[in-house]
């Protein structure tokens, strides 16, 4: 018989502050008693593209955070269970003991956009463990950072984590110009801003990556964003340019038209998957 599956570790952190760092990009600041713990797993696992599960309940139900998933299960509808979104931790603040965590904020679209748009000092918000897989490799020539908003924390948290001698460059799709942030990087690296202005998601990155030259030099790559985007991608970088798997962190943070449980669900279906061959977990 197998022994019961223990429960994801949950912390409840409290809002201490928020700040819109562009008109569709808004920085919620966390804090609480499990700083410590939270702060220590993810200096553990050392990736700089670390991200959470939070889990939003519905108002009306009056659920007290952290959830007992599995006892919720057997009282309420699937449609009424706390919903799961993946968002990656902008920052971890060890002097203020707080976490940052940016939200794409599109109006009333979405469930943790709102949320953020609308929260207030002393909110609470509940989460999973840090997870996460890639850091930038010292050992390469250069670094070539590629997304669109979702990723913008990612990329920047990667950036900022570089040497001062680290030689790179990012692309980063967003909506227009007023969507760019600031970013601070090593003289080495450039940043580019691409700008959709009303184009489909990914295109304008997607045609900037195949207007480039192939490396000459050893290269590690972090390319994340839109679905399908990630899949016009993946022949550029894996096929054309013979970069490896190993040096190869692309997978997609979102689908367009897809709500993020039908999203999550696709991940182990063909349509979800950006290498033929691969039965991927990321971000799930």
């Amino acid at each position: 018989m197998n022994a019961a599956k223990k429960p994801r570790p949950q912390y409840v952190f409290e809002v201490v502050s928020t700040e819109r760092v562009s008109p569709h990009l808004m920085r919620v600041h966390l804090a609480g008693s499990g700083f410590d713990a939270f702060a220590a797993t993810a200096a553990e696992r050392g990736s700089t593209d670390a991200y959470v599960k939070l889990l939003f309940a519905k108002p009306e139900l009056d659920l007290e955070p952290p959830y007992d998933l599995d006892a919720l299960r057997e009282r309420l509808s699937p449609e009424d269970m706390p919903s799961r979104r993946t968002y990656t931790v902008r920052a971890i603040d060890r002097e203020s003991r707080t976490i940052a965590i940016d939200f794409v904020v599109h109006g009333d679209e979405g469930i943790a956009g709102p949320w953020a748009a609308n929260a207030a000092p002393g909110d609470r918000l509940c989460m999973s463990d840090p997870a996460g897989k890639y850091a930038p490799d010292p050992a390469v020539d250069e670094h070539l950072f590629l997304g669109d908003d979702a990723a913008i924390p990612a990329i920047a948290a990667a950036i900022e984590s570089l040497p001062s001698e680290a030689v790179g460059r990012a692309l980063i799709e967003v909506g227009s110009p007023s969507d760019e942030i600031a970013i601070s990087a090593p003289a080495g690296v450039d940043i580019r801003w691409l700008h959709r202005d009303g184009a489909p998601y990914g295109s304008a990155l997607v045609a900037a990556v195949e207007a480039l030259d192939r490396p000459t030099g050893s290269v590690d790559v972090f390319a994340h964003g839109e679905r399908e985007a990630m899949k016009r991608l993946r022949p550029v970088l894996h096929t054309e340019w013979g970069i490896e798997r190993a040096r190869l962190s692309l997978s997609a943070y979102w689908a367009a038209g897809r709500a993020e449980d039908t999203f999550q669900a696709e991940k182990r279906q063909p349509v979800g998957q950006i290498f033929d061959d691969e039965q991927t977990a990321a971000r799930a």
